[in-house]
């Protein structure tokens, strides 16, 4: 549907994310990657702010002519990258309909450089913290979303508009975070 935000709280949500990695040290300039970047809005939004920005999805919307090569084709599970290539990985409402979350924070953890950051919020049926520690990640930052995450919810529906139909039918947290990648894993 048209105007209806692609991830709970849209923008505002994405700019919150944003100043919690600014006050961790993320300045414009900095190398950020969308992983599940869709129609490239999130891409827009950090390249106006002054950050190199680029994205990747399964199913890029059609190209911008404002954005060009904005949003590539591929899947972020397995992303074209070499190791170490991003100041930051931003993603929003993809890691759990990639089916393997576990997967995507590793993939994530592989693509920032050593003491990048990641941004992401996103579904849980496990806690998502633990999960990125597992990952190798330290939390800096961690906001329970979970009110926001059902008023999108109930909206999405009344709306027509289609959710993931993998959701299993179990208590589930939306959770906002912002981690460190501190060292490589295995390294003393």
């Amino acid at each position: 549907m048209s105007g209806f935000p692609l991830h709970p709280g849209g923008q505002s949500h994405t700019l919150r994310l944003l100043q919690q990695a600014e006050k961790a040290g993320l300045a414009p300039g900095a190398g950020i990657l969308d992983l599940g970047a869709g129609d490239g809005g999130t891409v827009r939004l950090l390249r106006d702010r002054g950050y190199e920005a680029l994205g990747l999805d399964l199913n890029p919307a059609p190209e911008d002519v404002s954005l060009p090569h904005a949003v590539l084709k591929g899947n972020f599970l397995h992303a074209p990258f070499p190791e170490g290539r991003f100041d930051a990985v931003i993603s929003q409402c993809a890691f759990y309909v990639s089916g393997d979350p576990v997967r995507a924070l590793e993939e994530s953890f592989r693509l920032l450089k050593a003491g990048g950051l990641l941004l992401l919020s996103d579904v849980a049926f496990d806690p998502l913290r633990s999960q990125a520690e597992a990952a190798g990640f330290r939390v800096l930052w961690e906001e329970d979303m979970t009110s926001l995450w059902k008023e999108y919810y109930i909206e999405a529906l009344w709306q027509g508009v289609p959710l993931c139909d993998t959701v299993p039918k179990k208590k589930c947290a939306y959770t906002a975070l912002v981690c460190r990648k501190d060292v490589e894993r295995g390294s003393i």
